[in-house]
């Protein structure tokens, strides 16, 4: 095997098995009666899996879902869903990522539904980060920054993501909002918290992919189990 980014490479069978391994260990600790947040993604969607069946063996509890295509998943798998918009806080979220780091920074988004994902993750009490040690890396950077940006404001937004020295590459389709993705990249991300409030502060860009302080927990599944890392 070969290192990739500090991670050990997996075959493609050894990935799904990890990514499995990693959504039941995050599963196995939904308690009955919470109200839990589904994320988004082939990872996120293991979990899902491990849910229902869960549920399907007498787990009472409530969803709330950070996509459409998620929210269809878990309606056809059994669960209990409910609309985010009457929810101001769950008890426990689950989600994947594109990539993480020692620090548990992450940038999430190649399922374009990174800014529900980033709601439900912060009205969460507790966030579960899921993901296959291929998705480890030493530092964040060489995968793009997804943003989420008003389809008015495009060329705006444009202009100052080039101002902030990046490069912006419109995605092809929309998000569930019905707004467009820039995958958005940089040299160097040397500065994240900086970018963050940058671009925080851009009008018309209304979410970007970069999960600086969300994730709580990371369970790392591997050729030798799960890895369990808490943040400080």
């Amino acid at each position: 095997m070969s290192r990739d980014g500090g991670a050990l490479a997996l075959s493609p069978e050894d990935i799904v098995a990890a990514k499995a391994s990693a959504a039941a260990s995050a599963v196995a600790l939904i308690e009955p009666g919470m109200l839990v947040g589904l994320g988004t993604g082939s990872t996120a969607a293991l979990a899902i899996e491990a849910l229902a069946q869960r549920a399907a063996a007498g787990l009472n509890i409530r969803c709330v879902a950070t996509s459409l295509a998620s929210d269809a998943l878990a309606r056809q798998r059994g669960l209990d869903v409910i609309a985010f918009d009457d929810v101001a806080a769950v008890d426990l979220a689950i989600d994947g990522a594109d990539k993480v780091d020692p620090q548990l920074r992450a940038i999430k988004g190649a399922g374009g539904a990174f800014l529900r994902e980033k709601i439900v993750a912060r009205a969460a009490a507790r966030m579960i980060c899921i993901v296959d040690s291929t998705k480890r890396v030493a530092a964040l950077g060489k995968r793009p920054v997804p943003v989420e940006v008003l389809p008015f404001a495009r060329s705006f937004v444009g202009r100052a993501i080039a101002q902030l020295g990046g490069s912006a590459v419109l995605r092809d389709g929309m998000s569930d909002q019905g707004n467009i993705i820039l995958d958005c990249q940089w040299q160097v991300l040397s500065d994240l918290a900086g970018l963050d409030r940058q671009l925080s502060d851009v009008p018309g860009l209304v979410g970007h992919g970069l999960f600086l302080s969300e994730i709580d927990e990371l369970h790392v599944g591997g050729s030798s189990g799960v890895e369990i890392v808490k943040r400080a």
